[in-house]
């Protein structure tokens, strides 16, 4: 007969199985739904989140994680105890939710992320408007009912963020950000005294898709468990243990963009490949995931800015960029180097350089806290974007595709997630520093 853990194991492992479904129609709604089946795929994402809310909730499951935690009494390993306690707090988080909350955030989420598609299409932040005034209302409503679930006192936008970022408060951040703020522009400043990086060489979309094709087997890339596809704003997923995904896009005008964005999206799955997928302590557990969003994107930034945009790189990369061409636009891999880091603000967050990068962010940030917590009408969130990238960049939009409506996060509620990028820039950083005195200077990268 199994034991009360091994009856627990199975029940995650059917929740892991339902809510990999969700994630399957979700990326297939991002890459190859047609526009007109966004209604009905609300249903269905409504459907599997109420299910998988009653799974996570029911008297059974509650009575059947205290059973295993009994069984294990004074007996239980370290991993073991950490799981219960995640499971634990989780089911704790989601005893507080009316489930009738559950369904409308689902759907109004399906609904935002089309809605959004199409106004970032035709730069209409009107159209946009109420999808998100919506989901700022059902968000805020979600972390007044998860208020009591917390230890200690978090604000609205606290605890909307602790799925992404556990324990992050507001505090923390703005000790991180204050000095970013204050040293960035500086920084900007010299980098704009410099000669401008050479322009980039134009290059079809055919060559950006086969260079793209060509860096993901260079880097493990193994068709037998991971797709790669096009959707709307650049994303990596897991749909189950063996079953990796990731997304981009071409960008017109931006011809290195699609390749640093799957370099980006590709260092998430392969976070994700290397996570434990097998042992007693791992998937389906909770410490088979992801420690946190800023981990995660650590990863992804590593592959992007310490990796893709290294001088190292550049040299072993130039000659496929050229071969492909047929010429050398650049006058050697030095200037194809600058091209891949041209140091100057822009408009758009995943097209930033190093230096502006985390000042996006603190933008984001920042405009997050006033519409969750400040009662910013979402009315002016053009013009606060607009006047906010001004003072920190000092460079202005010339339509809100190209500053508030480039995002994909607000169009799904993620309130609480920008500020992972940062602090996932910070940690990438430190772990190239790390391993270049480890293992030996710079040329640890190149090798």
């Amino acid at each position: 007969m199994a034991t009360h853990l091994q009856r627990l194991q199975q029940h995650l492992h059917q929740t892991r199985l339902l809510g990999s479904i969700s994630s399957t129609i979700y990326y297939d709604q991002n890459t190859s739904m047609p526009a007109a089946g966004a209604p009905w795929r609300g249903e269905q994402l409504a459907l599997l989140a109420g299910q998988l809310h009653t799974r996570q909730t029911s008297s059974e499951y509650a009575e059947l994680l205290d059973a295993a935690e009994a069984e294990l009494g004074a007996e239980a390993t370290q991993e073991q105890r950490r799981n219960l306690q995640l499971l634990q707090l989780e089911l704790k988080r989601q005893r507080c939710l009316d489930p009738q909350l559950v369904s409308a955030i689902t759907q109004a989420q399906s609904r935002g992320n089309a809605i959004w598609q199409a106004a970032r299409a035709r730069n209409d932040f009107s159209a946009f408007a109420p999808a998100l005034k919506e989901l700022i209302e059902l968000r805020q409503q979600q972390a007044s009912q998860l208020a009591s679930a917390e230890s200690i006192a978090r604000s609205p936008w606290e605890i909307l963020a602790q799925p992404f970022e556990p324990d992050v408060s507001k505090a923390r951040l703005n000790q991180l950000f204050t000095p970013l703020k204050r040293e960035l522009p500086v920084l900007l400043e010299k980098a704009a005294a410099k000669p401008p990086s050479p322009p980039s060489a134009q290059l079809s979309e055919n060559s950006q898709n086969k260079l793209c094709a060509k860096l993901l087997q260079s880097w493990g890339y193994n068709e037998s468990c991971c797709q790669h596809s096009r959707s709307a704003h650049p994303f990596s997923c897991t749909l189950g243990p063996q079953d990796f995904r990731i997304t981009t896009r071409v960008v017109p005008g931006q011809p290195l963009s699609a390749f640093l964005a799957t370099a980006h999206e590709w260092g998430h799955s392969l976070y994700e490949q290397g996570l434990a997928r097998s042992g007693d302590h791992y998937f389906p557990w909770p410490l088979g995931d992801a420690t946190s969003m800023g981990v995660h994107e650590s990863q992804s930034l590593f592959w992007e800015c310490r990796v893709a945009r290294s001088k190292e790189f550049a040299g072993r990369w130039h000659p496929h960029f050229c071969a492909e061409l047929g010429s050398d636009p650049w006058n050697g891999s030095t200037g194809f180097w600058r091209s891949l880091n041209p140091l100057q603000p822009g408009l758009i967050r995943v097209e930033a350089d190093e230096l502006s990068y985390c000042l996006h962010i603190v933008l984001r940030f920042e405009l997050e806290l006033a519409l969750i917590e400040q009662e910013l009408p979402v009315e002016d969130l053009p013009q606060h974007w607009n006047q906010r990238l001004n003072e920190l960049l000092g460079i202005k939009p010339a339509n809100d595709s190209e500053g508030c409506l480039q995002d994909i996060h607000w169009a799904e509620g993620l309130f609480g997630y920008f500020p992972s990028y940062a602090l996932g820039h910070l940690i990438s950083a430190q772990l190239a520093e790390a391993m270049e005195k480890e293992l030996g200077g710079e040329g640890a990268i190149a090798a």
